[in-house]
């Protein structure tokens, strides 16, 4: 028993040997690789770095023939942190084993990375080291890929309040789920005005917070539109035909490159979230144009009867 407890705690090279299967398998390690990153799902832990250690092993099939000296034969030590980098760059996290099964699922998506370990640790966040170790296999991956079903490419729209309250949103909508294209709604605040702090950050929660007020308003003058926060329930109602009104604050502060558009912008602000999908287009109804975005926009008046 106390040897177990002690593999339990080893270093992930210790632990890849003791579990190694059947047959030679070769090792690459990446030790005490520290980075300042913002992670945590504590509000304090938000718009502040702390040093997160990766402790990482790779078992690779043995090669078939003579290295030649040539690096591009090997799985090289660069791929390893820059999974790490990639993965830190896509989105902020809350959770270390989210970070720490990303992390194993794009070392493996290597030919040669037959089972990786990875342990993560935050050095910052009492006396000690608090962590997570998780490994995965090439068949775990491969197996996830398959499972995986493709997204449908959404239609985005922009309703302003106007438009919300037209006599014409259920007809508007009727003709939209017609396309056969999954629908997500995009709103702005109502025209009460929000509390206003003169603190950045909370003003920006604030009005992030009555954008997603207003989203009820809307899920509320129909039941086939119902309010989603994350990319995850997005994905599934997609997939599922459910048409969805975003409600932004998780999506907008986890981003790692953020939208320079300010919740009040709220045009700008879906357009950025547009894009996040590779958008053809974001349909506007009863709002404004922003002067520029990175989606084509097209606008409709809500006295318009057809879409």
């Amino acid at each position: 028993m106390s040897s177990e407890i002690r593999l339990a705690f080893a270093h992930p090279a210790e632990r890849s040997e003791a579990t190694a299967p059947d047959g030679p398998l070769d090792r690459i390690s990446l030790r005490d690789h520290i980075v300042d990153v913002e992670i945590g799902a504590f509000q304090a832990e938000r718009g502040v770095t702390q040093r997160i250690c990766f402790n990482v092993v790779v078992e690779v099939r043995p090669l078939t023939g003579p290295i030649d000296d040539d690096v591009d034969r090997i799985l090289s030590y660069d791929k390893v942190t820059e999974a790490i980098a990639t993965e830190l760059a896509d989105e902020r996290l809350n959770l270390l084993e989210t970070l720490a099964e990303r992390v194993a699922e794009r070392i493996l998506l290597e030919p040669q990375a037959e089972r990786a370990f990875v342990r993560i640790e935050k050095l910052d966040r009492g006396s000690g080291a608090l962590g997570v170790e998780i490994v995965r296999s090439r068949g775990q991956v491969e197996g996830d890929r398959a499972a995986a079903v493709e997204t449908p490419d959404p239609e985005l729209i922009y309703l302003s309040n106007a438009a919300i309250a037209s006599p014409l949103l259920k007809g508007w909508i009727d003709q939209l789920e017609g396309m056969g294209r999954p629908l997500i709604f995009c709103v702005g605040a109502s025209d009460t005005p929000a509390p206003q702090t003169g603190h950045r950050m909370a003003q920006r929660r604030i009005d992030l917070l009555a954008i997603e007020q207003n989203a009820w308003v809307l899920a509320s003058r129909d039941d086939r539109c119902v309010v989603v926060s994350t990319r995850t329930e997005l994905d599934w109602a997609m997939r599922n035909g459910q048409s969805c009104v975003w409600a932004p604050s998780k999506i907008v502060l986890d981003a790692v490159d953020g939208p320079s558009a300010q919740p009040r912008d709220a045009v700008a602000l879906a357009a950025w979230f547009a894009a996040t999908f590779d958008a053809r287009e974001l349909l506007v109804i009863g709002a404004e144009l922003p002067a520029e975005t990175s989606v084509p926009l097209r606008h409709l008046a809500v006295s318009a009867t057809h879409v």
